[in-house]
């Protein structure tokens, strides 16, 4: 299982998520789970996706396709 930040949210979802922060006085996250296997890679590929994390300032995940 793999979760990343929501980006397909409906207007009324951000309506509500906007009106819950307004409540909690917290801002609030939304992420959507995707049933993701990773996938299987060895030193020297595992080694090219941390160097691009590096560069990219962010996490990569390889999967199975």
């Amino acid at each position: 299982m793999l979760c990343s930040l929501s980006t397909r949210l409906s207007s009324e979802d951000l309506q509500a998520i906007t009106a819950l922060e307004k409540e909690l006085s917290t801002p609030i996250l939304a992420f959507s789970c995707h049933d993701l296997k990773p996938a299987d890679v060895n030193a020297e590929q595992l080694a090219k996706i941390q160097a691009l994390e590096n560069r990219l300032g962010m996490s990569l995940v390889a999967v199975k396709g």
